[in-house]
């Protein structure tokens, strides 16, 4: 092919395709696409502040738009009501999205909010019990399945999943025992609660505490075993903390299995008194 041949060919397919420039809004409530008879122009009503170039490829010019990071927050996150396709203000957007204040429907169950998120706490083995329990409590009062008793089968599903979920995630919170192991599952870190001890020395001490906790006769003695028990746990609750943050997962363990069986010990005395 010559020089001029390819010259005058690439002119043609120029001037074929300005046409496309001359849409410049569009219309998303009826996005309609309109192919001429020639097959470089694409007639696209409406396309608002766009412009097409056509090498290969369609490439939007203008503006980012700029938005707040609370804004971008939102944008970036899927979550969507499934009832009327509200996504979470930005105040909702700080807790996860269970509830959705737009239009009061109960949202399915996303497996990926961890225990802490529900309750919008930081993960960490210290924690507020008067906030866990203030915040479980206003959760339960939106999202209690006696609520939604009139509402469609869907969202009285959706109402009894939730509602369940933030019960147990509350109650492995509230507990340190509980909430240690449940911080360990978060690292991948499974922790067998029934697996037997083979430390002669622990052993012997819980042994020893059983015994007591049998020949105890009247609530002072009880008392005091449960005390010492205490006492314990709060010993192997900071070794537990410490490990845990050095990521020492084998300490932390240990910590952990002294504390399951001294808070045995402690349910035992609980129900003697």
């Amino acid at each position: 092919m010559s020089k001029k041949k390819l010259c005058i060919t690439l002119s043609n397919f120029l001037r074929r395709t300005t046409s496309i420039h001359q849409y410049s809004t569009l219309n998303f409530s009826s996005p309609q696409i309109k192919l001429s008879s020639s097959p470089f122009q694409i007639q696209i009503p409406n396309f608002h502040k766009s412009t097409f170039h056509y090498f290969g490829f369609l490439r939007f010019s203008g503006k980012r738009n700029r938005c707040s990071k609370s804004a971008e927050k939102l944008q970036s996150s899927n979550s969507r009501c499934w009832n009327c396709d509200a996504v979470p203000t930005a105040s909702e957007s700080e807790a996860p999205f269970l509830f959705c204040e737009s239009c009061r429907c109960i949202q399915p169950v996303d497996y990926s909010i961890d225990y802490f998120q529900i309750f919008g706490l930081e993960k960490k083995y210290d924690i507020e019990a008067k906030n866990l329990e203030g915040k479980y409590k206003d959760w339960q009062k939106k999202l209690h399945p006696d609520l939604v008793h009139s509402k469609s089968q869907k969202e009285r599903e959706f109402a009894a999943e939730q509602s369940a979920r933030v019960i147990d995630a509350y109650s492995t919170l509230r507990k340190p025992l509980s909430r240690g192991i449940y911080m360990m599952k978060l690292d991948g870190v499974e922790v067998d609660e029934e697996q037997t001890i083979s430390d002669p020395e622990l052993l012997a001490e819980i042994m020893e505490i059983r015994e007591e906790v049998e020949e105890a006769t009247n609530s002072e003695a009880l008392n005091h075993i449960l005390s010492q028990m205490q006492e314990k746990m709060q010993i192997w609750s900071t070794a537990f903390v410490d490990a845990f943050q050095s990521q020492n997962f084998e300490e932390a363990k240990t910590s952990i299995q002294r504390m399951t069986y001294y808070s045995r010990v402690i349910e035992e005395v609980v129900k003697k008194l």
